[in-house]
């Protein structure tokens, strides 16, 4: 008995995104049994992939493996393409979501006049608000290394200046002839929820007395 021209199609010609994403669709599925759902959600049993295949088909729609782990599997009746689409668009929707932490440098000298250390440190404070962290470093020319305690002064004066803006991840120390801090963007404190107000105790009655006759 010859099988059906869809049992017969060659591996080749199958999508060949499913590989790189290691979901089994079509003829891929090698379980013996499987549980099949259709496109409308409804469970239409265990059965053979050969059967939940056949179906799929007379839909004009993929058998795809959505949870290869579970006994049996479970496969869904579907459109492939749209499942991969849908996949990708939510995939890209979480990566968005994401937010990718990114250092920053700020560079200051020994000789900084106060002006440029302002703009450098409102800098600064504009980087950890946006949620990126922020390096600062200090590079000594000649014979500044002879006054490191300068560098030191101006790197700790701009952790104190940041104040809640950003906490020290590495404190102020020397590599070659630069000296650099790494900070990163402060927690925010979430808001405190109002206390529930506790309601009043009832008042005690009076008691009341029966006349006397």
């Amino acid at each position: 008995m010859a099988l059906p021209q869809f049992w017969r199609e060659p591996i080749a010609q199958l999508d060949k995104r499913s590989a790189k994403q290691f979901i089994r669709i079509n003829e891929r599925i090698r379980a013996r049994e499987v549980r099949v759902i259709d496109d409308k959600g409804e469970q239409l049993g265990i059965m053979a992939p050969f059967d939940a295949l056949k179906i799929a088909r007379e839909r004009g729609l993929d058998l795809v493996e959505v949870s290869p782990t579970a006994v049996p599997p479970v496969c869904r009746i579907q459109d492939y393409g749209k499942f991969l689409y849908e996949k990708d668009k939510s995939e890209r929707a979480a990566r968005k979501k994401q937010k990718v932490i990114v250092v920053k440098e700020v560079k200051f000298s020994v000789t900084v006049d106060e002006h440029d250390y302002q703009t450098k440190k409102n800098q600064a404070v504009r980087f950890l608000t946006e949620g990126d962290k922020v390096k600062a470093s200090l590079r000594f020319k000649g014979r500044q290394m002879a006054h490191r305690e300068l560098g030191y002064a101006i790197i700790n004066r701009l952790i104190l200046d940041i104040g809640e803006a950003g906490t020290v991840e590495f404190m102020p120390r020397m590599e070659g002839t630069t000296l650099h801090a790494i900070l990163a963007p402060g927690k925010k404190e979430m808001p405190r929820k109002p206390a529930a107000s506790k309601p009043a105790a009832p008042q005690a009655q009076p008691a009341q007395t029966s006349a006397q006759s």
